[in-house]
């Protein structure tokens, strides 16, 4: 009864909408999301991406299991995956003092990959991996093919693990090797395993998703791999291999999902979605300044340009910019902090220069600024510029002659006008810390406020302190009396419960020595508390090329662990920690950041972290990394070896007026003590960002 009465409702609401008003949205409407997240089916994959950048948000519910999914398409060929499962039938632990009565919580990551793309006879091909790093609930991998047939994308493919569980088909790589026939139980919750892949039972799996006339609606239908006789969730009833689902489109951000599974289980949920290449600033005060040439001058008005240069509409967002005149060359240095793009802020400072133009100039050379360190000169000629402002003739249309070169040093240039800068600078901000999927409570989190002050003594000289106040927080559940009993290691950060108990401590006081050392060198030294944690003394050195793809860092730092009950004062635990850093953005590779730190930890382990970042066209950046060391599982502990990902966020997407901050949400799926790096506040690659090629050029 209770099936007949799920099929009829899900019959009676697309027999509704297939008679509605058509021509809603336009065509195409594009894969959709599965239960687990990332495009497919329902419980099926299929061999289709996502356009690059989206990036959806999922959520799924039945009577076994509720599924949060982020998902993301880094690339044509790639989508990668994180989900969170609450196993509904399950405790997450036998130890009531421990977890309570929360249920069980599995996290896991998954991807995809195209092999080939779809052609006139030839369907789209597709290689895909479930539960990659999680305790492999439900780990498994597929090949799929999905080809398009009008309204219909039909789909059909093999699984193994999880979605292959039914075994109707024999693994035919167990004709190859006997090792493929039987497939590992669950294994320990953060591993990453490529060994049993192929192996164990495999199962056909096929479907169908079909665009209806009525644009906002697909309807889904797919012959499930899998038959749940050994789900975690416990005996789960399959009426029926079939499973018949409907997506509707509410908008283009968001679908609204309902589907029958497995013959007698109603399953729901949504997907929200966004484009991150397509994203974009929405602002309102930042026309550029126009183009109106004053007769040229025996000399500049120097006021009054430095004034145009810092004014807030119109301007280039230079602060304390000087300008200097020697020869033919007009030269213009300042620290630049309102626009992403550097281009942008020099084509505003040349147009300013251009309007009161003194005799006798030819050349315009803006340097940029960051922290007191000159980054670089881009050198404009006046006579190109003049001609590009006023226009040219049709049909005679010339690049503009300009050139980024090494930072000029002009303090022996002649007569100048320089805006003196306020060295003392504060700022108040809310903070949120966060974390996943606990087995005290699904979220637990900090909220409070962050109150920074920081003075330069001279131009490479700057003290920098900040006072966090907790305004709530709900890690008082985090046992971390009971952590981590299954490691060997010094704890270097579990003890995070015992420092967010602290409702007002000082997050950082330090003291840095920054200096340009020529020859695209940077380096500095520092001293004091470093980070919530840690506090000691440091050095760092970084070789950055102009406009190179690649850079290459070092530092060096002795710190001491910070008293939880006594933040102005250290525990016994010192340890020496340093690496040597690898930057590197192939340019056959779009927007993407691969970074290399091999070294000694906090916990005196020696190891590497492989950070591999993707940036999109709107500047947000999506990146995931892991740091392997040399301590065993064993001694590590519960997830084997630290990982995680995150996002940056490019603030002016979300206000009126440009400007550079930016916010970074970061996951971690389980903080343990092994390849735990230094948190330092400021290392000289995101200070040198200036020396990098600008997006397009």
């Amino acid at each position: 009864m209770k099936k007949q009465m799920l099929l009829s409702c899900l019959a009676a609401a697309v027999s509704g909408a297939c008679y509605a008003q058509t021509d809603t949205f336009p065509d195409p409407v594009g894969p959709s999301q599965s239960d687990f997240g990332g495009t497919g089916l329902m419980q099926m994959p299929t061999a289709r991406l996502a356009r690059e950048g989206e990036f959806s948000l999922g959520y799924r519910d039945n009577d076994q299991y509720r599924f949060y999914s982020a998902s993301v398409a880094l690339f044509p060929w790639l989508e990668g995956t994180v989900r969170y499962t609450d196993v509904r039938t399950r405790r997450y632990s036998g130890n009531p003092d421990f977890s309570g009565d929360q249920s069980y919580k599995d996290k896991s990551f998954d991807f995809k990959v195209r092999l080939w793309e779809e052609s006139t006879w030839l369907p789209q091909a597709a290689l895909g991996k479930r539960d990659i790093a999680g305790t492999g609930l439900f780990d498994g991998e597929y090949l799929a093919a999905s080809k398009m047939a009008g309204p219909f994308d039909l789909t059909a493919g093999i699984a193994w693990g999880y979605p292959g569980n039914r075994g109707n088909v024999s693994n035919p790589f167990c004709q190859v090797s006997d090792r493929y026939c039987t497939r590992p139980e669950l294994h320990d919750a953060g591993d990453v395993s490529f060994s049993e892949m192929f192996r164990g039972p495999a199962a056909i799996f096929a479907g169908v998703e079909y665009q209806t006339p009525w644009h906002p609606l697909r309807l889904k239908l797919e012959y499930d791999g899998n038959d749940y006789k050994h789900d975690f969730a416990g005996v789960i009833k399959q009426s029926s291999p079939f499973n018949v689902g409907m997506v509707y489109r509410a908008a283009e951000w968001a679908d609204l999902m309902l589907s029958v599974e497995r013959g007698n289980t109603l399953t729901f949920g949504f997907t929200l979605r966004t484009n991150f290449n397509d994203l974009r600033p929405a602002l309102r005060d930042s026309p550029k300044p126009e183009y109106q040439p004053a007769p040229e001058t025996a000399g500049l008005q120097y006021t009054s340009v430095a004034s145009q240069l810092t004014a807030l509409k119109y301007s280039a967002g230079f602060d304390a910019p000087e300008i200097r005149q020697s020869g033919s060359t007009l030269h213009l240095s300042g620290e630049q902090y309102r626009y992403r793009d550097p281009r942008e802020a020099v084509d505003r400072a040349n147009r300013i220069l251009m309007n009161t133009l003194p005799q006798g100039v030819e050349t315009l050379s803006v340097t940029q600024m960051r922290n007191h360190l000159p980054m670089v000169t881009t050198e404009t000629q006046v006579a190109s510029l003049r001609q590009r402002l006023e226009g040219y003739p049709i049909g005679q249309e010339k690049p503009l002659v300009q050139r980024r070169v090494e930072p000029v040093d002009f303090s022996a240039w002649g007569r100048g006008y320089r805006i003196r800068e306020s060295r003392f600078s504060y700022s108040l901000s809310p903070t949120l810390a966060q974390s996943l999927g606990g087995p005290e409570d699904f979220y637990m989190f900090q909220v409070g406020m962050l109150a920074s002050a920081s003075y330069w003594l001279t131009d490479g000289w700057l003290i920098d302190g900040g006072v966090f106040a907790n305004l709530y927080n709900n890690y008082d559940k985090f046992n971390s009396s009971l952590l981590p009993a299954d490691s060997t290691l010094p704890r270097v950060r579990t003890h995070i419960r015992d420092y967010v108990a602290n409702d007002v401590y000082v997050s950082n006081l330090q003291s840095n020595a920054i200096r340009r050392l020529g020859s695209g060198f940077y380096g500095q030294l520092y001293g004091g508390y470093l980070e919530t944690m840690y506090g000691g003394v440091g050095g760092e050195v970084l070789y950055r090329p102009l406009d190179a793809s690649w850079a290459l860092g070092v530092d060096v730092n002795y710190v001491k662990q910070r008293d939880w009950n006594n933040m102005m004062r250290f525990t016994d635990y010192a340890a020496p920690t340093g690496f040597i850093t690898a930057y590197w953005n192939p340019p056959q590779v779009n927007s993407v950041l691969m970074k290399l730190s091999v070294g000694q930890y906090l916990a005196k382990d020696k190891g590497a972290t492989l950070d591999i970042a993707r940036r999109f066209d709107s500047g947000i950046t999506v990146g995931v990394w892991a740091a392997k060391s040399n301590v065993s599982k064993e001694d590590y502990g519960e997830g084997g070896f630290s990982k995680g990902f995150y996002v940056s966020v490019p603030l002016d997407l979300m206000t009126i007026s440009p400007n550079r901050n930016r916010a970074v949400v970061s996951w971690t799926p389980l903080t343990r003590d092994g390849g735990q790096m230094l948190n330092r506040k400021y290392p000289l690659y995101g200070m040198t960002a200036e020396r990098e090629t600008p997006v397009g050029q």
